[in-house]
């Protein structure tokens, strides 16, 4: 008789299903979207034509990518419903949990009509959403959020800081966006895809997967990653500072990852971003304390950045405030939400996996009078 194979914990190496849209982990180091390098993806497109690929399958021509702009230009307002939750909700909130909700309103007063248009109302929404909120809970400001900004980099960045922005912090959003788009099967993407599955609505697939996000163990590694790096001034204090958490046996976040075992390859693209925006910053030594702390977790644990860490400094260097750095992982990782719930509804079949069970033996009832 064969042995069962041992259950496996979390799924990690278990299929859960097809798709053609990204592919992860490939000889340990490998992430294409669509067929593409993501190098080939960071160097050469706009956050935008990424977007498009993701959720069309071919990278856009020229018209079709000034179309697209034309379209998200216009889908950046907030209605007056949604501005009013947003201003009821503290400034001490988590900035997640104002993603979640602005998403849920919006699915309540614009209900959806048509998926292609709902992923290209929540591309331009979030960002407007995130900076009305944050300027509205921080400075009493109700802002206008249909800005002539030509990209979601330029736009996101404007309304989070208040002020036009450079050249370079545009690039590096960019960039940053691009990266984080797409990840095949990951903890949100899937559970949006579990939602999409029951057949319910656009936004309700894309606010369980906020949900999901929101945890350290996803995307909201890039702030743990930031508040450990903000712990040090000098690159010997980091040195000593990690041996003594290591030592501990705690958890650091932003290194190692469930699919790569060689090198996470969005990171070192992202940290020579941060490694040029640090350059004549007030916190510059902030990137040198970071090289220390992945020297550091190399030699002593053999464990690689992933892409959180080096995106916890260059979004610093930006002047993004670290509670919004998880929703700037929204903004980008919509693009990809929106094409696994297209693939998923364009041949479904409800997720509902079984479990090994490990609880009691079948035993009989006692009445309440025996217990």
């Amino acid at each position: 008789m064969t042995t069962p194979p041992p259950p496996t914990q979390g799924l990690r190496g278990i299929s859960a299903g097809r798709t053609a849209i990204c592919t992860c982990g490939h000889e340990g180091k490998g992430l294409d979207y669509r067929g593409y390098s993501i190098e080939d993806l960071a160097a050469h497109t706009s956050f935008e034509e990424t977007a498009w690929l993701l959720l069309h399958g071919e990278l856009p021509n020229a018209n079709e990518l000034a179309e697209f702009k034309t379209r998200l230009r216009g889908l950046r307002g907030v209605p007056a419903a949604v501005c009013t939750a947003l201003e009821q909700i503290p400034a001490d909130a988590h900035p997640m949990d104002v993603m979640r909700t602005a998403c849920s309103v919006l699915g309540a007063v614009e209900p959806e009509t048509e998926e292609m248009h709902s992923a290209e109302r929540l591309l331009a929404f979030f960002p407007s959403a995130l900076g009305y909120w944050y300027r509205y809970a921080n400075d009493g400001k109700r802002i206008d959020t249909n800005t002539e900004d030509d990209s979601i980099a330029a736009q996101a960045l404007r309304l989070i800081t208040g002020e036009a922005p450079i050249d370079e912090a545009v690039k590096s959003m960019n960039i940053s966006l691009v990266l984080y788009a797409e990840h095949e099967f990951n903890a949100s993407t899937f559970t949006a895809r579990v939602v999409a599955a029951t057949l319910s609505d656009f936004y309700s697939a894309v606010t369980s997967a906020i949900g999901a996000l929101r945890g350290p163990l996803h995307g909201g590694a890039n702030e743990y990653a930031m508040h450990l790096i903000e712990r040090y001034s000098l690159p010997a204090d980091a040195e000593k500072g990690i041996e003594e958490l290591l030592a501990r046996k705690e958890k650091i976040m932003g290194f190692g990852h469930a699919v790569y075992s060689v090198c996470d390859p969005r990171s070192d693209i992202i940290k020579a971003e941060a490694l040029k925006l640090s350059v004549g910053h007030a916190d510059e030594y902030l990137f040198s304390v970071s090289e220390t702390i992945e020297k550091k977790m190399w030699d002593e644990k053999k464990l690689f950045p992933n892409l959180d860490f080096y995106s916890a400094s260059s979004y610093h260097f930006m002047g993004i405030p670290t509670p919004l750095f998880t929703p700037l992982f929204v903004v980008s990782r919509l693009s990809g939400w929106a094409a696994h719930i297209i693939e998923q509804r364009a041949d479904n079949r409800l997720i509902r996996p079984t479990a090994d069970y490990i609880g009691p033996a079948s035993r009989p009832f006692v009445a309440m009078d025996a217990r």
